[in-house]
Parts: C-alpha cells; sequence; structure tokens
C-alpha cells in the first residue's frame, strides 16, 4: 500500500480546519471561524447564503443566546480534486443548550464542503449546510448539583486566551 505523505499531511490539514471553525463558533471565536474561511468564501446556511467571514460575524452574535454550544463533527470524508481543491462532507450533531431552564436544542446535518488550497494553507472556498432536523429537548437533561464545574460560560467568548486554558 502506497501512502502519500503529502496528501495524509494535506486531508489533516483540512480537518484541523473543520474543527477550527466549530471551536470558533462554540467559543464566540469570530476570528478563529475566519480562519477556516478564504476571504472571498462562500456560506450557504440556508438563512444566511453570503461571504463567510461575514457568516462569522453574524453567527457569533445569534449563537450569543445560547448559554453554550456544541458542534460534534463525525465521519469526515474528503476527496482530492487535484493538489490545491478538494471535496468534504462531514456529519455534525449540534447541542444548543439553552440559558436558564429553558429546552435545549439538538441539531442534525450534514456540511458539504469545497476547500481550497492557496500557497500551503488550506480553507474553506464553499459550504453547504443541509439540515436534517432539530429536536428540543424539554428542561437541562443534567441531574445533580453543578456548582462546583465550570460550566460554557466559562469560555466563552475565548477572545486572546490560548487554546485548552
Amino acid at each position: 500500500m502506497h501512502v502519500d505523505l503529502a496528501q495524509l499531511a494535506d486531508r489533516e490539514a483540512i480537518r484541523e480546519l473543520v474543527l477550527r471553525y466549530s471551536r470558533g463558533v462554540d467559543r464566540l471565536d469570530v476570528e478563529e471561524m475566519k480562519l477556516a474561511y478564504w476571504p472571498d468564501a462562500t456560506d450557504d446556511h440556508g438563512r444566511f447564503v453570503g461571504n463567510g467571514w461575514e457568516f462569522a460575524e453574524r453567527v457569533v452574535s445569534t449563537h450569543d443566546r445560547w448559554a453554550a454550544t456544541m458542534h460534534c463533527n463525525y465521519n469526515h470524508s474528503i476527496e482530492f480534486d487535484d493538489d490545491s481543491h478538494a471535496r468534504g462532507e462531514i456529519y455534525n450533531v449540534t447541542y444548543l443548550l439553552a440559558k436558564g431552564e429553558g429546552p435545549w436544542s439538538v441539531w442534525l446535518g450534514r456540511y458539504l464542503d469545497r476547500y481550497e488550497k492557496r500557497g500551503q494553507e488550506w480553507r474553506i472556498s464553499h459550504r453547504i449546510c443541509v439540515h436534517e432536523g432539530t429536536r428540543m429537548i424539554d428542561g437541562p437533561p443534567i441531574a445533580g448539583d453543578m456548582t462546583n464545574f465550570r460550566t460554557g460560560q466559562f469560555d466563552r467568548p475565548r477572545g486572546e486566551r490560548p487554546l485548552g486554558t
């Protein structure tokens, strides 16, 4: 079996940029989100279709209504068209935790991405968000005393804090 180390490195770079996007949304970090998109990228999230950087600015303000969000990416398939273009499909489950005692929302869907490598860097050039469904969960599903734990507000927004702190 032949392993193409350059393509393996490119695949990992693409996976990291997808995680950067999710981390940016969940931490309300607009600059982190923008690093996942090229400045001229397009994002089609249904309610928003336009520039990826403008989407990043918008989503940070719309997600502030939640106490915390958790974008969980699964089954990330990547296919390369050539050395600087690739396509991807990512299954996603997002948990949106209400502030206070309101219901939680569980979002199910996929991201259909086109990636472009410019210089030595991969970023999203076009994203389509496919919404499969949303389920509301009444009341916080966590039982017990949470007063000794840090919650989603602890590191939102992350701002200048280093990763993992």
